[in-house]
């Protein structure tokens, strides 16, 4: 059996310049599995925080990292239809979670489970997603950031045109939301610190509104004055516990806050009373754990039917010193939506 180059990381909090390059046969295909042929992968901010120790869930002792995985069909095992060999295809991050929420945190790729470091990956073919012809270079990579997105704007109460979003920062989720709430027909809302990068969101993606937090630091009231005092009605929740008093004062009343990371740490003494503060907007505070793989066929029906490209800033080669600079460019927070990694075509 021919072997692969695979990347993995001997412990969580390792470092980045722990990851290992090793030879390791390519999988076979066992039964209800597919083995898929990695083009290209995508680095979110939980492959960073599990490298440096910062990622409060499970993962095991040297992992493959990285959760994103698009390419084709290389081996269809027993049991396994309507796939064949070279069909385009995507994987969910938690290959267990086909409906609902996620039950736990001990299935996602890259972390408790190995992930798609690697150009060959074998996995239940209940967790991939078939991508309809011509449509490849549209959902090639950044699989998980869309479905995230999807998640936020989708997976409890739907969004609806003519209703407001709020975007923090200029990353791979907020890019793909502001695509999303756009073809929705919603008003949207970014910051970023950078004018730069709003230049580019107003120009290049729609985006209605910006706000440099960095120049206005109440950005909180700055979107409440741009929706005339009623509030946003859906806020992407990038930074944690930094920026939720801001999140919480901006939203709407009954409105909606999709909490996705936890870039703007603080000391929790000083910590805002959270729960006081919704109970006042009468908001919902709701944890969004990327999503579903029903989620995922739901997101891409839409994407391929509007033509959504998601923004790659940077594109690094499937080699040792090419995976570490891609971690570091993604630890600087300064690229707009993905940085990806080439493996193969």
């Amino acid at each position: 059996m021919p072997d692969q180059k695979v990347f993995r990381l001997p412990s969580k909090g390792a470092g980045v310049d722990a990851l290992q390059e090793t030879t390791e046969p390519i999988p076979k295909a066992q039964a209800h599995e597919v083995v898929l042929k990695i083009h290209a992968s995508t680095l979110n901010f939980r492959d960073l925080v599990i490298a440096t120790g910062l990622y409060p869930f499970p993962v095991k002792d040297n992992a493959v990292p990285l959760s994103d995985a698009a390419g084709t069909i290389e081996e269809v095992g027993p049991g396994v239809f309507g796939f064949e060999n070279g069909d385009f295809a995507i994987a969910n991050f938690d290959p267990t979670n086909q409906f609902g929420p996620q039950r736990d945190w001990e299935n996602a790729l890259g972390g408790p489970v190995d992930g798609v470091c690697r150009p060959y990956v074998a996995l239940p073919a209940s967790c991939i997603v078939k991508i309809p012809k011509n449509y490849e270079a549209i959902m090639a990579p950044a699989r998980r950031s869309r479905t995230t997105a999807w998640n936020a704007l989708y997976g409890n109460l739907p969004l609806k045109a003519g209703q407001t979003v709020l975007f923090q920062g200029t990353g791979g989720v907020s890019m793909t939301g502001l695509m999303l709430a756009k073809a929705a027909g919603a008003k949207t809302i970014i910051t970023s610190s950078s004018d730069e990068k709003l230049k580019f969101a107003r120009e290049k993606y729609g985006a209605d509104f910006t706000i440099n937090y960095k120049k206005t630091p109440k950005w909180g009231e700055a979107a409440l004055e741009l929706t005339n005092g009623q509030g946003v009605d859906y806020v992407f929740e990038n930074g944690g516990a930094g920026t939720i008093a801001e999140s919480i004062k901006c939203v709407a009343r009954g409105g909606q806050i999709a909490v996705i990371g936890f870039l703007a740490q603080i000391d929790q003494k000083d910590m805002p009373d959270v729960a006081a503060l919704v109970l006042d907007k009468g908001c919902i505070v709701r944890g969004i754990n990327v999503g579903a793989k029903q989620l995922t066929e739901d997101m891409v029906q839409l994407v391929c039917s509007k033509d959504l490209a998601m923004p790659i800033d940077k594109t690094y080669k499937f080699e040792l010193q090419e995976i570490k600079a891609a971690y570091k460019e993604l630890s600087k927070a300064g690229h707009v939506g993905k940085i990806a990694i080439h493996i193969q075509r």
